[in-house]
């Protein structure tokens, strides 16, 4: 169950660990995050070592719709009335710049990146769309709205942003981690604050980086609280049309479209991770009634990390851990948002600021409705009488027909059949249920 993107590319190889590391800076996690990070160290001169369980691009980065935006669904409208315009324009304007940085990575690195237009659109909100219009233009973002769209279903309208962009994420990612420092099969053990143990020894370090998309370290920073995980699921589909653009729902289980190349990108069906919900079923019953001609060259499906106001976390890990940094919390918006963390990152690495650091500062204020609701899974989790048991924090996993996989509703660890983890927070395997 390839994604289009790892169909049509391969993988490098790096070297597992051999012996002790010492270096200044460890970044945990092979992922976009992570590379950009170990790809800006380099740029600077730091002394780094990225080290990845399994294989880099492997994970989450593998399965994304590879949408490069500052679009980030209704977002503006809802930051400015919740966290203030200043910090409204500081959240746009990061965005901006890791767009910026982008478009100057990927003229040197062949990766099928395409300038498009991006839309939010909804099916009959209207008044939700012209209010995120006027935050938009209030920010001096560019900005206009869409009357009608090339898809097979009426809409109340949708916000247009122009000169946004996408990609091949694999090809990209790949092209930069050729000439990096990066371990692989290297799966750290243990943290503490002179470095990390992993399976292959010990690694000495000043600072450390985790961006292994929901963080591994439960004894700080409560993220198995101010996170929980949400699937989505995508058809690549031949023979559909072409809609020249970037196109999600404002709606959280709504549908979204982009092309790559003569392939069309049906996305949606969502559901938070352990749940019930839609899946491939409603994305094929979708494409048989709209697309009939369309056939079907792969399907996958993505894992996203939920913040708690709709803000990613980024910077110290915790008010306890001065040299420990993390990036979390992309709330579907993993492009973008793994730039910026690494811009930010890499700033605090070498000793800057940034005008952002408050902004997505893991620390802020956790007093958000969802934080209840998280809790309240994760006591159901815990209270039922099922086996098998998630490693992580021993919650009782369910089993998914779909996917053939053991999930975890508190906090998204997933298994296979088999036992054998397949995301994270979870580091270990289960046993083999019966």
């Amino acid at each position: 169950m390839n994604s289009i993107w790892k169909a049509t590319t391969t993988a490098p190889h790096f070297p597992t660990q051999e012996g002790d590391v010492k270096t200044d800076v460890l970044i945990v996690g092979g992922g976009m995050a992570g590379i950009l990070c170990a790809h800006m160290l380099e740029e600077a001169g730091a002394s780094y070592v990225l080290v990845e369980a399994d294989t880099v691009g492997g994970g989450v980065t593998g399965n994304t719709t590879a949408k490069i935006t500052l679009q980030h669904g209704l977002l503006y409208d809802r930051l400015i009335r919740t966290v203030g315009t200043e910090k409204a324009h500081l959240y746009l304007d990061a965005n901006r710049q890791a767009l910026e940085r982008y478009n100057a990575l990927c003229n040197a690195v062949p990766c099928d990146f395409e300038k498009k237009d991006s839309f939010v659109y909804s099916v009959n909100d209207r008044k939700a769309l012209e209010d995120e219009l006027a935050a938009l233009e209030r920010l001096g973002c560019p900005v206009t709205f869409a009357e009608r769209l090339p898809l097979p279903f009426s809409v109340a309208g949708a916000v247009r942003i122009p000169e946004q962009a996408q990609f091949h994420p694999l090809k990209f990612l790949y092209g930069i981690a050729k000439n990096l420092n990066i371990l692989e099969h290297t799966k750290v053990l243990e943290l503490s604050p002179d470095g990390a143990r992993t399976n292959r020894g010990e690694i000495a370090a000043k600072s450390i980086i985790i961006a292994t998309h929901f963080p591994i370290l439960n004894k700080h920073g409560g993220y198995f609280l101010k996170l929980y995980q949400h699937r989505s699921y995508v058809l690549a589909l031949e023979g559909a049309p072409d809609v020249d653009g970037m196109y999600v729902d404002e709606a959280q289980k709504g549908l979204s479209f982009r092309n790559h190349g003569n392939v069309l990108l049906l996305g949606g069906g969502s559901h938070r991770t352990g749940k019930k919900g839609g899946n491939w079923n409603e994305l094929a019953g979708f494409a048989r009634r709209h697309y009939p001609m369309a056939r079907e060259v792969c399907r996958y499906a993505a894992q996203d990390c939920m913040s708690l106001d709709g803000i990613p976390y980024i910077g110290q890990y915790s008010k306890g851990t001065p040299d420990l940094y993390v990036a979390t919390g992309f709330n579907k918006w993993g492009m973008t948002s793994s730039m910026v963390a690494a811009m930010m990152l890499t700033a605090r690495i070498l000793g800057k600021k940034t005008p952002y650091d408050a902004l997505f500062s893991p620390d802020r204020s956790i007093l958000h409705p969802q934080l209840l609701r998280n809790a309240g899974e994760s006591l159901l989790g815990l209270l039922t009488p099922t086996a098998p048991r998630c490693p992580h924090l021993g919650c009782a996993l369910h089993w998914n027909p779909h996917e053939h996989s053991w999930d975890c509703s508190c906090h998204g660890s997933r298994f296979a059949e088999d036992g054998q983890r397949i995301d994270n927070p979870a580091t270990d395997d289960i046993k083999k249920p019966r």
